[in-house]
């Protein structure tokens, strides 16, 4: 199990996060983001407070320890379960647990939770204060800025005034309504309008909270201009498809000498990692799989996304399948031959 770090300054502006995505931003999507960026806020897939409690803990919770700061969302609505769910996640060693109110998809409204929350902010109150009993660490909500037919204006400032009235430490919120019936998740993701001066205004009426943005956010660029409003920004899809991207938060957002992208350093710690996990009876692909953006836009990139996709699911596929992909783009190419 992993030791927490502490870290006094966790919520001190600006923070870069990277949004916690399903079947994305497992643990090994997470250690290699880590190698990119020792600065960004991680945060895990929703884990549903039910499956923290009763499900196997090791593959749900479990996380590296340089994968810090790392941040457990949780999905639910029953305070006394999101409670325990809680406790368990702090014990596990994350330095934060986030309570999902964005999620629309289906399977999570038919439990009540994720974005059909936004409709009952005394229900996430409570699911606030719960956890932030039983916890140490920072409780912070993810929320969108309404659903359906609500009033952005009035919802936001709803679920913000009872959140933060029941101890939450920060709000991240996607500057997009949820459509509940109608959309699915994904279009759910870009369809509806993005209202980004609605987070702003709700920054400006909170100066004292941590407000971060997410949704739409594509670029650097695009998040320093956030980050002149705000006190963090998230990034999606963006990050995992252009993970190139990280290596340069810490120099951008947090202030770090600009450094170059050690390419054999990263191939290096990814077949140590591949190596231990199939050493615990894992899959080459569970590990590849994240590693398809690593090159976007370079000269060969294509093959370096067909070696990963194609020769890393073969029986009997082991760390050599990295070097050859790596080898693709012009990184250590003598080793893929040796190998």
């Amino acid at each position: 199990m992993p030791v927490k770090k502490q870290n006094a300054n966790y919520f001190k502006a600006p923070v870069f996060a990277v949004a916690p995505m399903l079947d994305w931003t497992d643990r090994h999507c997470r250690y290699l983001l880590r190698l990119l960026s020792k600065r960004a806020l991680l945060y895990t897939e929703m884990v549903v407070a039910d499956a923290a409690i009763h499900g196997k803990r090791d593959r749900l919770l479990g996380f590296a320890p340089s994968e810090h700061p790392v941040a457990l969302q949780l999905g639910g609505s029953d305070a006394a379960k999101l409670s325990e769910a809680a406790r368990i996640g702090a014990d596990w060693g994350y330095d934060e647990i986030n309570l999902n109110v964005g999620c629309p998809s289906d399977r999570v409204q038919s439990g009540t939770f994720g974005a059909c929350l936004m409709r009952t902010p005394d229900v996430v109150a409570a699911g606030v204060a719960a956890m932030k009993a039983v916890v140490d660490i920072p409780v912070t909500v993810k929320c969108r800025i309404g659903v359906d037919d609500q009033d952005p204006e009035q919802a936001l400032d709803m679920l913000a005034k009872a959140a933060l009235a029941a101890g939450a430490d920060a709000l991240w919120v996607h500057a997009r309504k949820a459509w509940l019936q109608g959309l699915s998740p994904r279009e759910n993701r870009d369809i509806p309008p993005l209202d980004y001066d609605r987070v702003y205004r709700l920054k400006q009426n909170y100066p004292d909270v941590f407000i971060g943005i997410n949704g739409g956010v594509q670029t650097l660029d695009q998040a320093e201009a956030h980050l002149a409003h705000v006190d963090g920004v998230m990034l999606g899809r963006a990050a995992y498809h252009d993970m190139a991207l990280m290596a340069d938060v810490d120099a951008r957002v947090y202030g770090e000498p600009a450094t170059s992208i050690d390419w054999i350093a990263i191939r290096d710690a990814m077949m140590a990692y591949a190596e231990a996990h199939l050493a615990q009876g894992g899959k080459l692909g569970n590990i590849t799989r994240h590693m398809i953006g690593l090159f976007s836009g370079i000269d060969g990139a294509r093959r370096f996304r067909q070696i990963l996709s194609s020769d890393a699911v073969k029986p009997g596929a082991g760390p050599e399948v990295i070097a050859r992909a790596f080898a693709a783009v012009g990184v250590g190419s003598e080793l893929a031959a040796a190998g």
